[in-house]
């Protein structure tokens, strides 16, 4: 009697990516390799376009994407834990609703070409995933930033 080989099963994490650019897609899919479920809206986040992140735990943004407190409570509602920025800006979140929230936001931590935003983006997707800091890419409210 054959043993077969056991399959991997992958719980990969459901993500919605706001504000994608054309540019922007294939760097993102390079860098994912199909690891994570993303889907890709061209639309900025904001309180109407919110709704497609319904039945995902991440939601991936751009430094043009407003997250006020009424965004980021909605975003919760809809079961969201996770929020991550392909800038190293921050300003656009609003860190105290987050935290309010209990959802745990990263950045790019520093300035990097497009394909060292994209791989910085599904580094956090993926330490999320194990349940683990995202080191120097955390931005939370309570400031938990590793050092390494």
């Amino acid at each position: 009697m054959a043993i077969e080989p056991q399959e991997r099963y992958y719980c990969s994490m459901k993500v919605v990516a706001y504000s994608v650019k054309p540019y922007e897609r294939e760097s993102l899919a390079k860098a994912n390799q199909k690891k994570h479920d993303i889907t890709l809206i061209f639309n900025s986040l904001s309180l109407e376009t919110a709704i497609y992140a319904a039945g995902k735990q991440v939601v991936i943004i751009s430094a043009g994407d407003d997250v006020g407190s009424e965004v980021m409570d909605k975003l919760a509602a809809m079961g969201v834990k996770y929020i991550t920025t392909r800038s190293t800006a921050t300003d656009h979140i609003d860190r105290a609703a987050a935290a309010r929230n209990h959802i745990k936001l990263a950045n790019v931590p520093e300035y990097s070409k497009l394909q060292d935003i994209a791989s910085q983006i599904i580094k956090n997707l993926d330490l999320w995933e194990a349940d683990k800091c995202v080191g120097s890419a955390c931005i939370c409210a309570n400031n938990c930033r590793v050092k390494h």
